[in-house]
């Protein structure tokens, strides 16, 4: 695909910012695999890296004004529900951010631009190149363009996966969930941790997160989601 200025037209109207530097879109958009050799075409892990901090810094003060009356653990539920891969995923398809991602030919055949972790990871590097080229307040808008129906929709905050499933054990008298890391995979700077859960009564439940934090959240919500789909 071409990165001209006339080819990113289409998708810089649906970010709703005219880039000064559109080196920094064309950069945000290409995969690891296009990547030149002599460098004069870096991919885009470096602004994933930075937008996947302003995105969170967006998302926490949207949360912030909109619940004024809320503790930080009911916002940092909130906080991780919006920012997490699915969602990621789910804005990068609606803006039809695939067909504007730089890969090479071997990617293309196996599926890359459809891939959720290369378009939760490209949205990000996205806003980092919004925030880059047009500061906090071009990041901003794209934001609260495509996650504002989001925060719109909450209604009381999610419970949090780990307890529920707690409460689920002591309930029947049963030995608390115990959780395992069974691997850690990808760079220092974006780890992908993988963590099952056991708890008596239940089939182990495994599930993949950025944190160990969010790996064990995830693998309660799939034991639960277990105990929901029991007769």
């Amino acid at each position: 695909m071409k990165d001209s200025a006339a080819a990113l037209a289409p998708l810089t109207e649906v970010l709703g910012h005219d880039f000064e530097q559109p080196e920094l879109l064309a950069e945000a958009l290409t995969h690891p695999s296009a990547r030149t050799r002599r460098g004069a075409r870096r991919g885009y892990e470096r602004l994933e890296f930075l937008g996947d901090r302003v995105l969170g810094l967006i998302i926490a003060e949207l949360l912030w004004r909109r619940f004024p009356e809320e503790a930080e653990g009911a916002l940092t539920r909130r906080h991780t529900g919006l920012v997490r891969t699915e969602t990621l995923t789910e804005v990068a398809r609606k803006i039809g951010l695939g067909d504007h991602i730089i890969v090479s030919a071997g990617e293309e055949l196996a599926g890359a631009r459809a891939n959720p972790s290369v378009l939760a990871d490209v949205c990000e590097a996205v806003i980092a190149a919004l925030y880059l080229d047009g500061g906090l307040p071009a990041a901003a808008r794209f934001v609260e363009r495509w996650w504002g129906p989001r925060l719109a929709k909450l209604g009381a905050p999610p419970r949090d996966p780990k307890t529920a499933l707690q409460e689920w054990a002591q309930a029947r008298g049963r030995a608390l969930p115990v959780y395992s890391t069974v691997a850690t995979a990808g760079p220092a700077h974006r780890r992908t941790f993988t963590i099952t859960v056991t708890v008596a009564g239940l089939a182990p439940a495994t599930a993949s997160g950025s944190s160990k934090r969010a790996a064990e959240a995830a693998a309660a919500a799939a034991a639960l989601a277990a105990v929901d789909a029991e007769p």
